[in-house]
């Protein structure tokens, strides 16, 4: 049992199953499924880099921020809801078409294309931004009563998850509830002035996710942005283990002050206006949406984001299959990944001890575009025949290397083997550099399930790949054991 200590929570291991599963499936579901819309833009980190905070809140390629981005003037998503829904619609009006939707939604075929993909886990939001549950708490919403899908979203498709034979983790927004204190995000210092501060809402948003580990038990409790100022956090994260002693807690619970005062309210803002306003002069390193870590997690969770090299604590690269997390219809197809590319970056993630949580994003009536389908298919099926250099294992001595002809190579290892995963082959004969090879037994490509032609040469591996190779995003090389890194 673990007491309420960051010292009893802090020796919680990080469970085996997790580090295995490598590949989670984050839904992202709620009443801006409805509209599915946000601007054309570049993914959110480059959105940032190039034009600031101010104006990557405007210009938000989020569809699931569509509350916030639909109530900014002149923003591209204000034009379209006025457009779209007339001037005097409000986003409750969506209410009604997500629950006769989603009454109807098929659950086991949402799980099936999870399962299907090669996931191991499946992460739902329970509560996003805007306050509205998927679930049938027995909270009212301060402002808005009965806040919540008529349908019981998060228990069904934790069936359906489960009969598929994956784990369901459930997400919650802890640091943003905008209709509780109807916080608007236009300004650099709103990110941190838009958190609740109340003893109220502290305890909501307790009672929340408390309700959501009793009655579900998630595999991952996965909360967003940061936790409410107060309170004891290591009290629900030991109430959490106790639930669920296999459990997994990412890093978003940093908790800020309390309230600030007017004055410094007012002087939040004005650093805000003068951090746009400075945007250029400051460095590149320091322009990305990142999350400062809590006091205790299991898991860092960097969004639309990779590392360059292996990372001693276990990671959760999460981003969608586009430039948005919920269903953006309004995307095109060059701002969907494809298959090869998503396949080549969850390898290097996973050689870089992470896993990936990639996002897509159902429609009011559970289904999801095709157009995001088609990159979870594509992974599925190199899955199902390169599986084995994925699933189970963990970092090698390096991540990465390159071939004599110039291919990136990533690595990964299990029960003794190196994998050594060629992301893209110019050549059909290649050496492999950053190895020794001289103790190496063997050489397969466990895609075609027949050694290849290989030698080594002053202790570099040499290898001649069939000359009727079939088409794929990457090559898994299983080298015998002997290697070492030079």
């Amino acid at each position: 049992m673990y007491a309420p200590t960051w010292e009893s929570v802090g020796t919680h291991p990080l469970p085996d199953w997790y580090d295995d599963a490598k590949l989670g499936i984050f839904l992202h579901w709620g009443l801006y499924s409805v509209p599915g819309w946000a601007p054309q833009v570049p993914d959110i980190q480059q959105l940032l880099k190039t034009k600031g905070p101010a104006d990557m809140l405007r210009d938000n390629p989020y569809a699931e921020w569509y509350l916030n981005s639909s109530r900014l003037p002149g923003s591209p998503t204000w034009h379209h809801q006025r457009d779209t829904y007339g001037p005097e619609a409000t986003y409750d009006d969506f209410v009604t078409a997500f629950d006769e939707g989603t009454a109807g939604a098929d659950m086991a075929a949402i799980a099936a294309v999870c399962r299907d993909a090669g996931a191991g886990y499946v992460v739902l939001t329970t509560k996003h931004h805007d306050g509205f549950c998927l679930w049938p708490t027995a909270l009212e919403h301060p402002r808005k009563g009965r806040y919540h899908a008529r349908r019981d979203i998060v228990g069904d498709l934790r069936s359906a998850v489960l009969d598929a034979g994956l784990r369901m983790g459930l997400y919650y927004s802890g640091g943003y509830d905008w209709p509780y204190n109807d916080a608007l995000l236009e300004n650099p210092a709103d990110s941190f002035l838009a958190v609740p501060h109340t003893p109220d809402y502290r305890h909501y948003a307790a009672a929340h996710v408390s309700e959501l580990i009793s009655r579900y038990a998630p595999s991952v409790l996965w909360n967003d942005i940061c936790w409410p100022a107060g309170g004891d956090l290591a009290e629900l994260f030991a109430e959490y283990y106790n639930a669920v002693p296999d459990g997994v807690i990412n890093d978003r619970w940093i908790q800020p002050p309390g309230h600030r005062g007017a004055v410094t309210d007012s002087l939040a803002r004005m650093g805000g206006s003068l951090l746009q306003r400075f945007w250029s002069l400051i460095p590149e390193d320091r322009k990305s949406l990142t999350f400062p870590a809590s006091h205790h997690y299991d898991i860092r969770t960097p969004e639309y984001a990779q590392f360059d090299s292996i990372q001693d604590k276990k990671w959760e690269s999460t981003r969608g299959v586009g430039h948005s997390f919920g269903a953006n219809r309004n995307e095109r197809p060059e701002d969907i990944v494809t298959a090869t590319e998503l396949v080549r970056s969850f390898v290097d993630i996973v050689a870089k001890n992470g896993n990936l949580l990639i996002g897509v994003g159902p429609d009011e009536h559970g289904r999801l575009p095709d157009e995001q389908l088609v990159p979870l298919r594509g992974l599925g099926e190199w899955l199902r025949h390169n599986g084995d250099a994925v699933f189970g294992t963990r970092p090698w001595h390096i991540a990465q290397t390159t071939t004599t002809e110039g291919g990136a190579i990533r690595f990964t290892q299990r029960d003794g083997a190196l994998n050594a995963v060629l992301l893209d082959v110019s050549a059909a004969e290649f050496g492999v550099r950053g190895i020794d090879a001289t103790d190496v037994t063997e050489v397969r490509l466990p895609a075609l399930g027949e050694p290849v032609d290989w030698r080594v040469t002053d202790s570099m591996l040499h290898v001649r790949l069939p000359d009727r190779i079939p088409p794929s995003p990457a090559y898994v090389l299983t080298l015998g054991h002997g290697a070492r890194p030079v």
